[in-house]
């Protein structure tokens, strides 16, 4: 397993990951296999999607926070952040992506997101790179 570190800039972003896990899986040295990517926190989260247009990040963004408000009168989580722990497990902590000559196998406008919801802050993101 390799771990690198993201610090995020604002209060809720999506920052693409993608060259920082394919240089894992490159040092890894496996041409066949898969790569999961998970992140350790309970405030961020990490996806897989358009990595082309930002306004796609954007309406994910806005959309969420359409779901799931900041400021709710009815969470009793004393630290206040009781929606990012919700959006981030709407978003999952980790995802899996195939190898396939020693590259991740991604669509044409794909990329991994970290996805904050609490920050700004650092975030450790681990890979683990298997063998099939």
């Amino acid at each position: 397993m390799e771990s690198f570190e993201v610090r995020t800039v604002g209060h809720s972003e999506f920052r693409e990951i993608t060259r920082e896990v394919q240089a894992v899986v490159a040092k890894s040295g496996v041409k066949r296999g898969h790569a999961i990517v998970y992140i350790p926190h309970t405030t961020a989260g990490i996806t897989i999607n358009e990595n082309a247009d930002p306004t796609v990040r954007s309406d994910m963004l806005e959309s969420l926070e359409k779901m799931v408000p900041w400021e709710q009168p009815h969470f009793k989580h004393g630290e206040g952040n009781s929606a990012a722990h919700i959006k981030a497990s709407m978003m999952g902590f980790s995802a899996t992506v195939f190898v396939e000559q020693g590259k991740l196998v991604l669509g044409t406008w794909q990329g991994i997101y970290l996805c904050e919801f609490d920050g700004p802050r650092a975030r450790k993101v681990h890979v683990r790179v298997c063998k099939d």
